[in-house]
């Protein structure tokens, strides 16, 4: 069983660094996140407040009680916890920052597609950078929670994750999307959480380190 990085404790929460690869619940013999951390505290009353895809690595929340689960979901719903993720691609985007947005569709194969009509749309914000031997990095703000909704952003401008098979990403050594920062407020406390992103070859890169470092304030680009 896996031992997960404890970035932060907190009465009313625990956040881990999840590892790419970990899948959230439980399947047949292996034991989802939510389980491997409550094994490892020793805390039964862990409550899962968002999640994330099995092969997306970073900041992971959990509610500590009920009522703190109450809070956070409602925080959630309202939408007062902004969330930054960080992704590679290998191929260029038809923008290099600005708005995605159109209605989510499922298709058959479980795989989610973005159409043109914005009735209920998924929302992200994003900026890029180019770090050399075709690689570009993004830092995307979801302004809107739906299931895959950046791996069908990103291969909707043309950039597909790289590694992330589904959504037709280049292979690689892991699916490159990483959970990066949390930002939210509890009762008269305000929490910000920056975790760069290690694992995996492509994060190591100079470039990437440095580019990386460049978002390192992110809520300073939605003011500028």
């Amino acid at each position: 069983m896996p031992v997960l990085p404890i970035l932060a404790e907190d009465p009313r929460f625990i956040l881990i660094n999840k590892p790419a690869g970990l899948s959230f619940h439980t399947e047949a013999d292996c034991p989802g996140v939510l389980a491997v951390l409550r094994a490892q505290t020793g805390l039964s009353d862990l409550h899962a407040v968002h999640r994330l895809d099995q092969l997306t690595s970073g900041l992971l929340l959990f509610a500590r009680g009920p009522e703190a689960a109450a809070q956070f979901g409602a925080l959630f719903a309202e939408r007062r916890i902004s969330k930054h993720y960080l992704a590679l691609s290998d191929r260029s985007p038809k923008k290099k920052q600005g708005l995605i947005s159109g209605d989510m569709q499922k298709g058959r194969n479980g795989s989610w597609r973005l159409l043109p009509s914005r009735q209920d749309p998924a929302t992200t914000r994003f900026y890029s950078s180019g770090l050399g031997n075709g690689l570009r990095l993004f830092l995307l703000r979801p302004l809107t929670g739906r299931t895959h909704q950046l791996r069908v952003a990103l291969k909707s401008l043309g950039s597909p994750i790289l590694g992330d098979s589904r959504y037709a990403g280049s292979p690689a050594d892991r699916a490159y999307l990483h959970a990066y920062t949390l930002e939210f407020g509890l009762g008269d406390d305000i929490f910000r959480f920056v975790c760069p992103p290690e694992q995996g070859e492509h994060w190591q890169t100079e470039a990437c380190r440095q580019s990386v470092h460049g978002f390192a304030e992110p809520w300073a680009l939605a003011r500028a």
